[in-house]
């Protein structure tokens, strides 16, 4: 049930508002999960691709394949394209295939500051989260509502 009444839930709107995004919302629109390893060790479960991350395609016609670098983030159609996945056009030429993030898994991030700062701050969201026990209701509280 929808509570905001400033968020639409019609089809119609949500698609246009997707379909019309900026890049800077494109670009979280635009995420990826991570690996079962990197999720371990950064206590993260996705962040923004971004060029220079390895990937490995996990669904569609090229799943499975070994993993490759990110050679674009094409925002603009919502697609990367990936080192080694590509396909011959009629002439002959290579072109490469633009698969959705949501699609691929990273391997290995590319970490600069910024993104090193992203990370340690999605982990610290996660951490204090698993500390309230989330959404659960002690003695206390229903003692301090009561009275």
């Amino acid at each position: 049930m929808k509570r905001n009444p400033l968020v639409s839930s019609s089809r119609r709107k949500n698609r246009k508002r997707h379909f019309n995004a900026p890049s800077h919302v494109r670009r979280k629109i635009m995420s990826s999960p991570l690996s079962k390893e990197l999720k371990q060790k950064h206590n993260v479960r996705a962040m923004p691709i971004r060029k220079d991350d390895e990937v490995q395609v996990v669904r569609g016609h090229f799943k499975g394949q070994q993993t490759g670098k990110v050679v674009q983030v094409y925002r603009k159609k919502y697609v990367i394209y990936i080192e080694r996945i590509n396909r011959e056009k009629a002439n002959g030429q290579q072109v490469f295939v633009g698969i959705h993030p949501s699609n691929v898994q990273i391997t290995k991030l590319k970490i600069d500051k910024d993104r090193k700062k992203i990370l340690e701050r999605k982990a610290a969201g996660r951490v204090s989260v698993k500390d309230k026990a989330k959404g659960k209701h002690t003695e206390e509280s229903i003692a301090a509502t009561s009275d």
